[in-house]
């Protein structure tokens, strides 16, 4: 399996959450399994993602595990998505987790913001 860090926005949150796949062009991966390199991958996906969503909105970072890198992805290869807990939130600031569980959550009404 090959774990990959996409860099996403809610309204791309709440397509593959209704069940279309998300292209992995965009997909970080870790250099290896040891947790300084996933956080390292997971910071590269955040910039990516402030820069796919613009000044102000909330980043997105979907976590997924495939089978091979360029894969497509479904909800089912997510394993948890991290996100700014509020929009406007500084760069720097570390993102949320949440489980898979709590997309439909955290899409309802997506709006970017």
């Amino acid at each position: 399996m090959t774990r990959l860090y996409l860099p996403s926005s809610l309204e791309v949150l709440a397509r593959l959450h209704a069940g279309e796949e998300l292209a992995t062009t965009t997909a970080v991966e870790a250099d290896d399994d040891s947790e300084d390199s996933e956080y390292a991958a997971l910071l590269t996906a955040a910039e990516a993602s402030a820069e796919l969503v613009g000044a102000g909105r909330r980043r997105v970072v979907v976590v997924a595990e495939v089978g091979r890198a360029g894969d497509p992805v479904t909800v089912r290869e997510v394993v948890a998505v991290h996100v700014d807990i509020e929009a406007g939130a500084d760069p720097d600031d570390d993102l949320a987790w949440f489980a898979t569980q709590e997309i439909g959550q955290l899409v309802q009404g997506a709006d970017g913001a």
